[in-house]
């Protein structure tokens, strides 16, 4: 930066000629441009709330007093109102016009938009008429049957009565599945307290196949077609974790094929002990895919576990048939043999927490016998019947809570601490039937099973129970149950073979 005297002395000959000109006193000002300047850096309207008494204020206060003045003299006076010009009413089509666009009562049917209101020409109905048509949809619920759900959906009795009839050509009405949904139109009807005849149903009552019905001029007919269906079995492979039945269900497996799959495995090793983090599981389950997008998942067919330094695989096999879902089937290794061994002396899925014999009480706090072992277990994990027997108690046992009893033989068992109990006294229970689910009832400081055994009414440590049964398919059998198992393990995961 260079003070003015700087560059006069730094500028050259021309260059101080030229700045002399840009520095010339500008022409000066005419007395209305100076007052208006003045003019314009009066503030008329200073805030009468601050610096009273100055001469700003008394400004503002002028400025308020004017202006009050100037609308005083201007009015016409508070007792004389301004008279507008009022339009003439609309007539004719004039008024048509303008009330099709107007904003109507709703309760008069009228719109805004486009579409007209009402007008003079409309007259009110004196009943609503009949929809010529009506669609529906409904499901069939458990416990309903097809004629209730019909009915239920507005059809005369008359048409339930001849559905019914020609479903029964198909199959029978009481196998139709709960949750069919039924798609319909029921058609014009000659007063409105009659029924509403059915124009058009469809539904599919089975797996395989769906049935139409149509209105002809000799009643309803029915048209039956076919859904074409794959049977390729369903195999699912995992790593368990967490549990092997978590782990089951995790990977997609059925909660009914995944029990049994623990029940199977009960048959060859301790379920709770034997299987760890990290060991893969194998399941085959019966599939049946429709070509309508329906997929549908039936009982076990293999259970494999690959336990590292050891593999069981187990197949299920009738005697009568090599449906693996006969209900007389087995459990076979795929080598053809079959052994029980009592569920390695675990009823559920677990592991031994407490040991049979003196110990001191968690909740009473002094020693007494244990007379049997506590598998600890996760809440509401299935028990299972591990001899065949009868139940001679079942329910609430002082310090037991729910409580379990079979009685087989010189054999007797008992299950303690239950959530819920499945069985009555009396019932007969077979080896590996679901008998009921853990928890923590009486007399208990967590969830998991209490687990007692009788010989000839004695006290027994289930620790030293052992069920045994051998069998070994032969001739024809072992050949058949060969090629199913090849059959089974060329199924790609996924249910592709």
């Amino acid at each position: 930066m260079f003070l003015r005297s700087d560059q006069f002395e730094q500028a050259s000959g021309s260059a101080a000629g030229s700045l002399s000109v840009a520095l010339a006193n500008p022409a000066p000002l005419t007395a209305v441009e100076r007052l208006r300047i003045a003019i314009e850096h009066i503030d008329w309207t200073p805030d009468l709330g601050a610096q009273i008494g100055s001469r700003d204020w008394f400004r503002g206060l002028a400025t308020c007093t004017a202006l009050l003045g100037a609308t005083y003299a201007l009015s016409p006076g508070f007792a004389r109102p301004i008279v507008g010009e009022t339009p003439a009413a609309l007539k004719g089509a004039v008024w048509d016009n303008a009330r099709a666009q107007a904003i109507a009562p709703l309760a008069w049917g009228a719109d805004t938009g486009q579409r007209l209101a009402a007008n003079d020409f409309v007259r009110p109905l004196t009943e609503t008429p009949d929809r010529p048509i009506v669609p529906f949809n409904t499901a069939l619920s458990d416990g309903d049957s097809l004629g209730t759900v019909l009915q239920r959906a507005g059809a005369s009795k008359s048409d339930v009565a001849q559905i019914s009839s020609l479903v029964s050509g198909a199959l029978p009405v009481d196998e139709i599945r709960p949750g069919t949904r039924f798609d319909g139109v029921l058609g014009r009807r000659a007063r409105k307290s009659d029924p509403r005849p059915i124009e058009k149903l469809s539904f599919q009552p089975a797996f395989d196949f769906r049935l139409t019905f149509t209105r002809t001029a000799n009643g309803l007919a029915m048209q039956r077609t076919a859904i074409a269906v794959d049977d390729t079995p369903l195999r699912i492979q995992g790593v368990a974790s967490g549990g092997l039945f978590k782990s089951l269900r995790a990977a997609g497996v059925p909660a009914s094929a995944a029990a049994d799959y623990l029940k199977a495995m009960a048959t060859r090793i301790s379920v709770g002990s034997d299987v760890g983090t990290g060991d893969k599981f194998d399941v085959i389950v019966k599939q049946r895919r429709a070509a309508t997008g329906e997929v549908e998942l039936g009982q076990l067919m293999y259970a494999g576990l690959d336990l590292g330094g050891r593999k069981v695989q187990l197949v299920k096999w009738s005697s009568q048939s090599d449906d693996a879902a006969a209900g007389d089937g087995s459990w076979y290794d795929a080598n053809g043999e079959t052994k029980r061994n009592g569920f390695a002396g675990l009823p559920c899925s677990g592991r031994i927490s407490s040991a049979f014999g003196m110990r001191l009480h968690p909740i009473l706090d002094y020693w007494r016998m244990h007379k049997g072992i506590d598998v600890a277990c996760s809440y509401g994990s299935p028990v299972y019947a591990v001899i065949d027997g009868t139940v001679n108690w079942a329910g609430q046992r002082s310090g037991y809570g729910n409580f379990i009893g079979i009685q087989g033989g010189s054999v007797g068992i008992g299950y303690g601490h239950l959530s819920r109990v499945l069985v009555r006294p009396g019932a007969h229970v077979s080896r590996g039937q679901l008998v009921g689910y853990s928890g923590n009832s009486g007399l208990s400081t967590g969830p998991h099973l209490h687990f007692e055994t009788y010989r000839n009414g004695a006290l027994a440590n289930p620790r030293n129970f052992a069920f045994s049964q051998m069998a070994a398919l032969s001739g024809t059998a072992l050949h058949a149950f060969k090629a199913k198992v090849a059959t089974l393990m060329a199924l790609r995961v996924g249910g592709k073979r």
